[in-house]
């Protein structure tokens, strides 16, 4: 029985655009190879996991070292000095409270949890930020995403994803989304002046209660078409729910660990004032691991036996993430996604004058989104274009995502090792396959 008939057999058919016909072999670097031994330039690193490349040796050696000295005990049962260190290397570069000093240091205030993935970290920083403030409400954004468990898909937005599954949680209100090419207010950047950043005050009085505990928000929303907000967004928002007493929650899971030119994407925000970050995905090179870092004093909200997971901070995953870190920091691959992003979101932008099937480039550093409509007045999104341009490109050895609330966003989102040369790959498949896509 091949790969492809054990999956159709045996395996829940689960994802939204149909799992990819590509039975993987090996990986490493930026190129994946199948089993016909076919090459493929990877533009998505596994959603966005694989920051540091494929295979990277030196988190490879350090997980196999690990290996070979403890696999698991239950790391909240016993001690175990991986673990502590990664906490420790979190807490210098975790930006909650304030910014991390230049010079790497800074004062042991926060703390942090282990998972084993995103969900899980979003799940426990819900509830350390109910147990600090005594509140019981979210406020969440239309078109988030922050899981699939019930609890965070009770604070996701959108309808999509929380489908089949009702009903949910109670205590749960949703801002405008930050969608500046779909405005939810009818408007427009920069004469908007981020009215949807000052809606929240309405949310909060409209929509809650006024017992908010947190306001949770991914700075880009990923899952919902890379929606990239206004820079001044978070900022205000923060503001916002810190006057009316609320913890500001970060959802980092998918922009966290170089992946938009800075360690973290709040970085480029340095003045809107971080409660708790969570994260997962790029934080260990595709060894499951999540996490939750919360400043002082509202770590300390969380006492013995009030939460546990009895495979986070597996002792394998916490090496390949301290070995992860090193690598994005000595490799300067922050910086190369800078770099490297402006240089394809420049290409794309390109490609947009070009073909009216594009009708909104977006992103920071290396997660950059392409919309596809049918038409660019109407903006009738092009979900069934989105799919086909992925194949196309699929056929040129280009591996890319796709999702957005309509399913038309085309993702780009490599490893951020991705060279000058790698960028020109992949703009010119784009480029090729957009064509064949205008002529059909």
């Amino acid at each position: 029985m091949t790969t492809q008939d054990q999956y159709a057999r045996y395996i829940l058919p689960v994802v939204a655009q149909g799992v990819e016909p590509v039975v993987v072999a090996s990986a490493k670097g930026r190129t994946i190879t199948d089993t016909d031994g076919k090459t493929y330039l990877d533009c998505f690193s596994g959603i966005s996991v694989v920051n540091a490349g494929h295979n990277h040796p030196r988190i490879l050696a350090a997980a196999r070292a690990q290996m070979e000295q403890l696999v698991h005990c239950c790391s909240y049962v016993y001690q175990v000095p991986v673990v502590g260190q990664l906490a420790e290397k979190l807490a210098e570069i975790v930006p909650v409270g304030h910014q991390p000093a230049l010079d790497g240091a800074r004062l042991a205030d926060a703390k942090s949890f282990f998972s084993c993935s995103g969900a899980e970290a979003n799940e426990g920083a819900m509830r350390l930020a109910k147990q600090h403030t005594g509140r019981r409400e979210i406020v969440a954004l239309a078109y988030g995403f922050h899981g699939r468990t019930i609890g965070t898909l009770s604070i996701t937005g959108n309808s999509a994803r929380k489908k089949n599954n009702g009903p949910y949680l109670p205590g749960v209100a949703f801002g405008p989304a930050p969608y500046c090419y779909r405005c939810p207010l009818g408007l427009e950047y920069p004469s908007c002046e981020i009215a949807c950043a000052h809606a929240l005050r309405d949310t909060i009085r409209q929509q809650t209660s006024g017992d908010v505990a947190a306001f949770v928000v991914e700075p880009v929303l990923g899952e919902g078409g890379i929606v990239t907000p206004p820079a001044e967004y978070l900022t205000i928002a923060a503001n916002i729910m810190h006057e009316h007493g609320a913890l500001v929650v970060v959802d980092e899971v998918q922009t966290g660990f170089g992946r938009t030119g800075k360690m973290f994407h709040v970085e480029h925000t340095p003045d809107a004032n971080v409660d708790i970050l969570t994260m997962a995905k790029g934080i260990a090179a595709g060894f499951p691991l999540g996490a939750f870092t919360a400043r002082a004093p509202v770590c300390d909200a969380m006492k013995p036996g009030d939460h546990l997971s009895t495979f986070g901070g597996n002792p394998i995953a916490c090496a390949a993430a301290l070995a992860n870190i090193a690598v994005i920091q000595e490799e300067r691959l922050a910086e190369n996604a800078a770099a490297r992003g402006a240089e394809l979101l420049a290409r794309c932008k390109l490609l947009q004058e070009k073909h009216r099937l594009i009708g909104d480039v977006r992103g920071s550093g290396l997660m950059i989104g392409l919309e596809l409509v049918r038409d660019r007045k109407t903006k009738e999104p092009a979900a069934d274009e989105a799919k086909a341009l992925r194949a196309g490109l699929r056929e040129h050895g280009v591996l890319v995502g796709v999702g957005g609330v309509f399913a038309n966003v085309v993702r780009l989102q490599p490893p951020l090792s991705i060279t000058t040369a790698e960028c020109d790959q992949a703009a010119e498949a784009l480029e090729d396959v957009l064509g064949k896509l205008s002529r059909s």
